[in-house]
């Protein structure tokens, strides 16, 4: 009785500790950041696009701009191939296809950020340099790359949503003459509708978060893209390039950037937990 107790007080320490981590890493963010922006003025931050922290010049624009750019090109590819994978696999495939398809396709979620950067460094860039122009190093190749690595995230809670949908609503559709397809497309997919906004939306955490294949393939150039040719940095591209060598006021300059990042990843993981709860 007593050891389930400890057992019991353990555990909650623990969980205590993981939310005394994410309250202590939030303060430092905003404690080290938030002063550069209020003395920047929060307008001219978010909206310059004049990064020059040596002369004094803090405007982010530009890089939240190709932030933007860069993950919505990954969703154009990342969600219809995604979502049209865990359609077949939910739907249509072989209960022993499922199984042998889905965890490997998981398994990319486990394979290192900077192999997808070097193999899109390596193929990727001289393809698109080759056949459409530009340097190759560009917000194109950062969207594709970027776009295959939010894959298992969607494919995984898509399948999870759609499996979730009750077989009667199945059965019902098919005994009114409905097709396999008209099913699936009228009754499971509306029903599991929320599962799958779910998993487009933390795809696309995924896709903002992402640094070190974006800093490779990317290009890294502080200047507003005119086409998807053009190189772009992207926030956590500048943090992770500029934090080494960065002091005083350009330190602080990055921590802002961070803040902005935090505020983004925060707003999308709110809105997926409001939108799982409406299950």
């Amino acid at each position: 009785m007593r050891s389930g107790k400890g057992i019991e007080r353990l555990l909650l320490v623990l969980a205590l500790s993981s939310v005394g981590s994410l309250a202590l890493i939030t303060f430092f963010i905003f404690w080290e950041g938030l002063p550069l922006i209020l003395s920047t003025g929060v307008g001219d931050f978010l909206f310059s696009t004049h990064w020059a922290p040596t002369k004094g010049r803090f405007g982010i624009g530009a890089m939240i701009v190709s932030s933007v750019l860069v993950t919505l090109g990954a969703l154009v590819l990342g969600v219809p191939l995604g979502l049209a994978c865990a359609i077949v696999l939910a739907e249509f495939s072989p209960l022993r296809l499922k199984q042998v398809l889905k965890p490997t396709l998981e398994l990319l979620a486990g394979i290192p950020s900077v192999v997808y950067g070097f193999l899109g460094v390596l193929w990727l860039v001289p393809l698109i340099r080759d056949h459409l122009g530009g340097p190759g190093l560009s917000l194109l190749a950062a969207a594709l790359i970027l776009g295959i690595m939010i894959l298992p995230t969607i494919i995984s809670i898509s399948i999870d949503a759609l499996s979730a949908v009750p077989d009667l609503y199945r059965d019902g559709s098919l005994a009114l003459g409905a097709t396999r397809w008209q099913t699936v497309h009228r009754v499971v997919l509306p029903a599991a509708r929320s599962g799958i906004i779910t998993a487009i939306i933390l795809g696309m955490g995924r896709a903002v978060g992402e640094t070190m294949a974006v800093i490779m393939v990317a290009g890294n150039a502080l200047s507003l893209p005119s086409s998807l040719l053009d190189p772009v940095r992207t926030l956590t591209s500048n943090i992770a390039l500029e934090l080494g060598y960065a002091s005083g006021r350009h330190r602080e300059a990055l921590f802002a950037t961070g803040v902005v990042l935090f505020v983004i990843i925060m707003i999308l993981n709110l809105t997926a937990a409001a939108v799982t709860r409406r299950r």
